[in-house]
């Protein structure tokens, strides 16, 4: 079984059951969940008086999902991201401009610094428009659609529709012909 979050239905389920005085283990047959997870988010998400709200869990369980989900570095509309997009219209590749974010010393921007993955992820993650096109055009490969970094399959050295040594005619083993040497 894959682990996932409460929903708010089973959070409302756990309050009722809580406050009817059911136990754990019967509350988490109810929700067909384990009682360790009920014990869990009651300890969690208890008040000062013992009480449960699904409500307040929820609540609860969106913040500290937020806490853990890392910042954008590039959105559009930042003062680092129209640094990348004034740099890149002065014809500066991302890597070029990954290395002159890192040397910069700007004291609004003191963590400037971007590699040159997230530039290419924030321009093609744009929505579709002139500015997206127009960054694209700016790099030097200017294509529309990105390679997956993985190159994929190495196929050096070997040829295309080979047909094995094994699979040859039975009438070249006589070897009368010439050739069949």
């Amino acid at each position: 079984m894959f682990y996932s979050e409460l929903s708010v239905e089973e959070r409302a389920t756990i309050q009722i059951g809580h406050a009817q005085g059911l136990s754990q283990r019967k509350i988490a047959r109810l929700i067909n969940r384990s009682p360790s997870t009920i014990s869990r988010e009651l300890r969690r998400n208890r008040d000062d008086c013992g009480d449960y709200s699904a409500r307040a869990a929820q609540q609860q369980m969106q913040a500290r999902r937020q806490v853990c989900r890392p910042k954008h570095k590039l959105l559009p509309g930042s003062e680092r991201f129209e640094l990348v997009v004034h740099l890149l219209r002065e014809r500066l590749s991302p890597e070029q401009i990954a290395d002159k974010l890192r040397r910069m010393n700007i004291p609004s921007l003191r963590d400037a610094y971007v590699c040159r993955e997230t530039i290419y992820n924030a321009i093609y993650a744009l929505p579709v428009g002139e500015l997206r096109k127009e960054l694209i055009i700016c790099l030097r490969q200017g294509k529309t659609a990105r390679r997956p970094r993985s190159g994929g399959v190495d196929r050096r050295g070997q040829i295309p529709e080979m047909v094995s040594i094994h699979v040859r005619p039975p009438e070249i083993e006589d070897r009368l012909m010439p050739g069949h040497w």
